[in-house]
Parts: C-alpha cells; structure tokens; sequence
C-alpha cells in the first residue's frame, strides 16, 4: 500500500487578518468545524486555512483574496495556498516544481463559501463548497427612510468596530472623491470620531487627481458645504507616472475597468506614501456601487435590470459557484475584483478598511425590496442609492451631504479621453500582458 505524506503550505499574510469577535485559532477551528452557521459568526476581516488530517478546509471575507494551487510529488500532494498568485509560483519554483505552475490552473477561493478540499492523491476530487452568507431578500418595508437608517447604522456600525482596534494616534484617511460611497464614508468616520472623543485632526479625506480630473472639484465642493473643506487634502500625480504593466504585476488580472482603477488606486496611494512615510490606515468606499445595484446596465449586454435585481449578490459574487460563468481562478463580481482595491494598498504598505464590503452591511443591502421600490424601471434604480445613503447619514449625522451623478474613480481622477490615450489597450492586450509575466 502506498502511504502519502500530504503537505498544507498557508503562505497567507496572517497578520492582515483582522477579527472582531474572537480569536485567529478560534476562527480556524471554526472553519474546520465545517459548520456554515459558525463560520458565519466571525466579525471582520479574514482569509484562513484549517486542516485535519487530510481534510483541508478555506474561507475568506469578501476583502481579502484567498487562492490554492495543488501540486504533486511523489510523496503525495502539496496544497499551498496564498494571497496571490505570484507568491505560489515561487514556491513552486524554490521547490523545483514550476513545470507544474500555470496561472491559470491557481484556484480561488469564493467568497461567503466554505472551500473543502480531500488530500487524497490522484486522481484529487473536486472541491467541495458551503456557502456560509446567505442574506435574506426583500425583507425590509418599503420605507426609505428606515432603509436608509438600517444601512448607514450597519455601515457606522463597522466603521465603528475598526476604529476601536486602530491605535489612538494613529492618523486617518478616505480615499475620497466626494461620490455617494466615499461621501458616506467621510462624514460616518467624521461623525463616529466626535461621538467616541477621538481626535479629529487624525481625519484626512485624500482626492486623487491627475490633471483636470471633475473629481477634485466635485470633493472640495462637497466638503465645503458642509463647512468640513479643512480635511480635504488633493494628491496630484503626474500622467506619465500612470504603468499600466505595474498595475498588472500588482492586481494580478486583466479585466480593463479593473486595471484602469487599480491603476488610480496605485497613484493615489503612491503620492500618500511619498507625502507621509508612516501613514498607515485608510477608508475607502469599495463595494457601495454593488451593494445598491448601482453600475450602468446598458454597458453590459449580458444583463437586464431583472437579472440585476433577481439574482442574489450579483455584484458582489458574480454569477456565482456552480454556474457556467463562474471564473475558478478568479471567482466572480467583487469577490474577484476587489484586488483592484486591496492590492494597491497592500503594495505600498496601508491596511484599509471598505466598510461597505461586510457582511452586516451587505445584509441590509440586500433586504432592500428592490422590485416594490423600482418596478424594474433603471431610472429608478440609479436613483435609489442616493436616496437611501443621503436620508442615512442625515438620521445618523445630521449632515445633509450632497448627491452627485455616479462616476468610476478612474474618469473622476483623469478626464475619459485622457484616460483612453493613456490606457488604450483593449482587454486582450492586458491578458497577454499578465500571461507575460509567467513565460
């Protein structure tokens, strides 16, 4: 009989974990449990791997990205797995393994899933997945004002819970842009830092821009009339400073919206790097625009506002495990786009908490009873999110922010035409560029 030695390599970045409720090992024997209900109750941020015996077993928060690559050996199969695919790959080459190693073939791991993996050597079975996230749909009234209270108070709520983990002198910043997301979050931080006797001088809303981008503007307008423009700091970057190939490198991906954005993401905190050499934490509003179903439908031909609002967390899951659509090495919607976001920070060495990323806040989100209040018209759609933020922060704060037509963060930093003559390559051309890197 043949007897394996199995191998579990977790090259994870454990200290990027940031759990509210309990501890790392108490995590771990949760997600080992296999119980979807135990799982569900850790609070924060987290990508872990646990295992027994030959019973492997990986989930992760929407905010952190979690891959796994089986390799064999003739002593049985090692899984390693990571936050990113290059950091497989030179494993696999230290060990000597690299013949083995395609981007392609590293495997993510969904979010909201529990990922179960049997060691059993060849040939290995197919992962097994639980999903531990499962919001309930339409389950609040058709009340805007109570929504908008329900969601901005889970939104506070986060905010809240990463703050009291923040050393007290630590300073503060918003990647901010004067948008809805980024607006909710400033004035929610702001809010928070007053009612807890925090110190307000910590609080910096940072706005990239790259030469005549509206977003300046936009955010010193939005701030001023609300008598707050003293927190407003721009981060100007110069266009030529704009590489897409490191964008790339970094975001390990493709997908060109994704690319164009981690590319902003990447000059603004470069220039807060260059400016403040120890700043540390940030806030950004990642995830808002999925949560209220608010990105322009016309520009996909694949969806209709009926698949928009029907299909549970399209946005932030995509179509989902199981489906012929669903990517096994990247996963699907935020679950696979939101390296656009972590990565960048990671990089240049912030740790940044997207609020509206968490599952209590998604939770909300997705009791909005989207149908009764839209009537599947998309005028309305768009609408709605602005409604729903705006009379929430009001409840919370006071504050009666300004609403302002939804722009991606790379055409608020940059004009579009701009954009396209710095970043014209088609999607094909950012693929072959990643593959590159591996050749």
């Amino acid at each position: 009989m043949d007897h394996y030695l199995e191998r579990v390599l977790d090259l994870t970045e454990t200290s990027a974990n940031r759990i509210y409720n309990m501890s790392l090992a108490a995590a771990r024997e949760r997600i080992l449990s296999g119980s979807a209900e135990a799982v569900r109750e850790i609070e924060g941020s987290f990508a872990l791997v646990a295992r027994e015996g030959r019973t492997v077993r990986m989930a992760r928060s929407l905010d952190r990205p979690l891959r796994y690559f089986l390799a064999k050996q003739s002593a049985g199969p090692a899984l390693i797995v990571a936050d990113r695919i290059d950091t497989i790959c030179n494993w696999l080459k230290a060990e000597g393994l690299e013949e083995q190693f395609h981007p392609s073939y590293t495997r993510m791991v969904p979010a909201h899933y529990v990922v179960e993996i049997q060691l059993v050597g060849c040939p290995d079975p197919d992962p097994l997945y639980q999903r531990f996230f499962s919001p309930r749909s339409n389950a609040l009234p058709n009340d805007l004002n109570e929504i908008g209270r329900r969601y901005i108070g889970a939104l506070a709520e986060e905010i809240s819970k990463w703050l009291e983990h923040v050393p007290e002198r630590e300073p503060l910043g918003v990647s901010f842009s004067g948008g809805i997301d980024s607006g909710a979050v400033f004035l929610v931080t702001y809010h928070l830092l007053q009612k807890m006797g925090m110190n307000l001088g910590r609080l910096k809303a940072f706005t990239l821009d790259c030469g005549q981008g509206p977003d300046l503007n936009q955010a010193r307008h939005f701030l001023e009339a609300l008598g707050l423009g003293l927190f407003h700091e721009p981060i100007e970057t110069k266009q030529n400073e704009l590489d897409v190939c490191e964008t790339i490198r970094i975001v390990e991906d493709y997908k060109r919206l994704d690319i164009e954005s981690a590319t902003m993401a990447l000059a603004l905190y470069r220039g807060i790097r260059r400016r403040y050499a120890d700043w540390r934490y940030m806030l950004d509003g990642e995830g808002g625009d999925e949560n209220l179903k608010d990105y322009p439908i016309e520009e996909n031909p694949e969806l209709t506002i009926r698949s928009v609002i029907n299909n549970q967390m399209l946005y932030q899951e995509g179509w989902g495990v199981g489906k012929i659509k669903h990517s096994l090495t990247y996963s699907g919607g935020l679950g696979r786009s939101y390296a656009r976001s972590y990565a960048p920070a990671r990089h240049y060495g912030f740790e940044s908490l997207s609020p509206f990323t968490r599952s209590a806040v998604i939770e909300v989100a997705e009791a909005i009873p989207f149908v009764a209040l839209t009537e599947y018209d998309v005028e309305r759609l768009y609408a709605l999110k602005g409604e729903i933020v705006a009379r929430g922060v009001r409840a919370l704060t006071g504050l009666n922010m300004l609403i302002f037509t939804k722009r991606r963060f790379q055409h608020g930093a940059l004009p579009v035409a701009a954009l396209q003559q710095r970043l014209p390559a088609p999607e094909a051309e950012y693929r072959k560029q990643f593959l590159a890197l591996y050749q």
